[in-house]
């Protein structure tokens, strides 16, 4: 008997992809190929459309014009892709409460929820914190709790939108810490940020978007040491782009 190999979400693929609200043009005419491998950093000034490209890759929503696939399909189902926002809705209950729910959304046995939520919280380093209201934790310990609950799908691709916006220092770094775990255990990250120094660090391969378009895109030690065009060496200088 011949076996089929499991369904993939990867490569996604966005092919002329456009998304206008009320006339207007949020993305225009993006193409790009999100790959396995190390995570892809977007960067690019504020209201580039870094977030609506990520909304995009995940499925929650629909292009104007143009076609996004996930393995090569229109209609691959969402439970294999998580994503995490820049400001997540902590429950009104505990951080273990919380991970029981996204189990259980996430259809996963209630046999294995108490295994499960014990490996999660052990995964993001808050297995003292299980039994705190999430509300009471930290803005780093909520972005490393939310982390979790995303995980909680056993994702193949993770979507995260500006994950250490407003943190200090150390939370920044534990939850870089946990990205780079998380992408070595074989998951792909997608995610978007306004700090370099977070893209250096983080990135096997950089797209830089500009007034909804993709401006450009290359690996991270081409991107930083030899840009392309003009608007990825000043915005990589530090410069300023209007």
């Amino acid at each position: 008997m011949t076996m089929r190999p499991p369904l993939t979400n990867l490569p996604i693929l966005l092919e002329d992809v456009s998304f206008v609200v009320r006339d207007v043009t949020i993305l225009d005419r993006i193409d790009l190929m999100l790959t396995p491998g190390a995570p892809t950093v977007v960067i690019g000034p504020n209201g580039a459309g870094k977030t609506t490209l990520l909304r995009l890759a995940m499925g929650l929503i629909r292009p104007t014009s143009g076609r996004v696939t996930w393995g090569g399909r229109t209609d691959a189902p969402a439970d294999r892709r998580a994503i995490v926002f820049q400001r997540p809705v902590m429950l009104r209950r505990s951080a273990e409460a919380n991970l029981r729910y996204a189990l259980a959304a996430a259809d996963v046995p209630s046999t294995e929820h108490e295994s499960r939520v014990r490996e999660l919280l052990a995964l993001v380093g808050l297995a003292s914190l299980g039994g705190r209201p999430a509300r009471k934790l930290s803005g780093g310990e909520q972005q490393r709790l939310a982390l979790a609950r995303a995980l909680a799908k056993d994702p193949q691709v993770l979507f995260l939108d500006e994950p250490t916006a407003s943190l200090d220092p150390a939370a920044t770094q534990s939850v870089e810490d946990l990205i780079r775990d998380v992408a070595a255990r074989g998951i792909k990250v997608v995610m978007s940020t306004h700090d370099l120094g977070e893209a250096r660090r983080l990135a096997g391969d950089v797209v830089l978007m500009h007034r909804g378009r993709i401006v450009e895109t290359n690996n991270a030690t081409a991107f930083f040491s030899n840009p392309k065009t003009s608007e990825a060496s000043r915005f990589v200088t530090g410069q300023l782009l209007v």
